[in-house]
């Protein structure tokens, strides 16, 4: 299990592929330096007649292998086909060994099972699948085919042929179980890894959310403070003689008093979007409504054509959510922003869930951009603290048990769909 662990990081591809050749390499090492001792021990410790040149011709055609990984390594990304190559190498050496040594006499014939182990570890799927089959066949081969080898009477022994082929039926059921097992155990590794990955990423978005709402909340108070008083200033004005008989200055005041309420709604949307889902004072209405709401409201500071397509969903009864308008509205103005003249706001329910499409003209999302959605300060904008505006709309719908999904579609533009399963706004 620690073997598994450890050839199967969590993390990028290409850097798990390099640091499994770097284990297969070292793995290597050891067996050719565990089969050379061997052989040496064998020949001329206990006396056995080993044919060395073949044998470590063998072993020197594995060591010029480990030396040539070893030298490519940094240019050499070593795919599937290349590792299961080198595999291939091992096992074809292994054979060639165990062929002018006895065959399925060897006691190291049962040494296929750690290629078969390590393929299954490596390259779970066919190829070890492959090998299994491969190395099945080579045992069967070498208890047909290998010569008979002469070893000195105090190590002598007669193999039946009822016990070669019960061996043979052994090792090919002790493969299979072998891959079987494995692979459903780096499957599963595999699999956990890519849950711990995926909670890890929503813990640290959510706890950046909660430092935007931190931020965000410090800013209200200290801005909460100014608004008021500029207000009743306004106020005051409002209703001063000096003001009033000036209808110039009285369009002024009023402008201003406008300005100064909008600077306090976009604070509330900003503490919304920083976590409070149901944080404003939700209201029943039905979805046309509500989306029209927010389409005619952001229509008049935006020189964009907007349009809105929700006469399927017009006496669908919800209620009316802050944080959902403010996330509608951050997508207007990421279209806006990506140079959108014309956007079209869709809405429609279908399979138990409601859908609004937010749809642009305008430059369409960079390949960085769809590959990271939702992902904070992921953005073609210059300033600082851009790329939120999905961040939040993924967090906000996330929380209302939906999804978010991007796209460029083929005539160009860009094109947002937020999925929120029913219930989550229901009335």
């Amino acid at each position: 299990m620690a073997l598994t662990t450890s050839l199967k990081p969590p993390g990028d591809a290409a850097e798990a592929t390099r640091r499994n050749v770097a284990l297969l390499v070292q793995l290597r090492w050891m067996a050719v330096g565990g089969q050379l001792l061997t052989i040496l021990g064998s020949r001329f410790g206990l006396g056995i007649a080993l044919p060395l040149p073949i044998m470590l011709g063998a072993l020197a055609t594995l060591a010029a292998l480990n030396g040539a990984t070893m030298l490519t390594r940094g240019r050499w990304p070593a795919s599937e086909g290349q590792l299961f190559a080198t595999l291939l190498i091992d096992v074809a050496c292994l054979t060639v060994q165990l062929y002018v040594s006895g065959g399925v006499g060897n006691p190291f014939v049962s040494l296929y099972l750690l290629q078969v182990v390590i393929a299954a570890v490596l390259l779970p799927g066919w190829p070890s699948w492959a090998l299994a089959g491969l190395t099945t066949l080579l045992f069967g081969w070498l208890a047909w085919a290998a010569p008979a080898f002469p070893l000195p009477p105090a190590y002598a022994s007669i193999l039946s042929h009822s016990y070669v082929a019960a061996s043979w039926l052994n090792y090919a059921l002790a493969a299979t179980l072998l891959v079987w097992f494995v692979g459903r155990v780096v499957r599963i590794l595999s699999a956990r890894d890519a849950r711990l990955a995926a909670y890890r990423q929503r813990v640290a978005e959510e706890e950046h959310i909660v430092r935007m709402g931190l931020l965000a909340s410090g800013a209200a108070h200290e801005l909460g403070t100014p608004l008021s008083s500029i207000a009743v200033m306004l106020g005051d004005w409002r209703g001063d003689p000096a003001v009033t008989a000036r209808p110039d200055l009285l369009a002024d005041v009023e402008a201003m008093r406008a300005e100064v309420g909008r600077c306090k709604a976009i604070i509330d949307g900003v503490l919304l979007a920083s976590g409070e889902v149901r944080g404003g004072s939700p209201r029943r209405t039905t979805l046309a409504a509500f989306l029209r709401g927010i389409v005619d409201g952001w229509r008049e500071s935006h020189d964009v054509a907007v349009t809105l397509d929700a006469d399927g969903v017009d006496g669908r009864r919800i209620v009316g959510d802050a944080a959902l308008a403010q996330t509608i509205a951050n997508l207007l103005d990421n279209a806006g922003e990506a140079g959108a003249r014309r956007i079209v706001v869709t809405a429609g329910h279908d399979d138990g869930a409601t859908t609004i499409a937010v749809r642009d003209d305008g430059r369409g999302f960079s390949a960085e951009i769809l590959a990271t959605v939702g992902a904070p300060y992921r953005t073609t904008k210059a300033r600082r603290g851009a790329g939120l505006g999905l961040f939040l709309a993924s967090n906000v719908v996330r929380t209302l048990g939906g999804t978010l999904a991007a796209s460029n579609p083929p005539d160009g533009g860009g094109l947002v769909v937020l999925t929120i399963a029913d219930g989550a706004i229901d009335e």
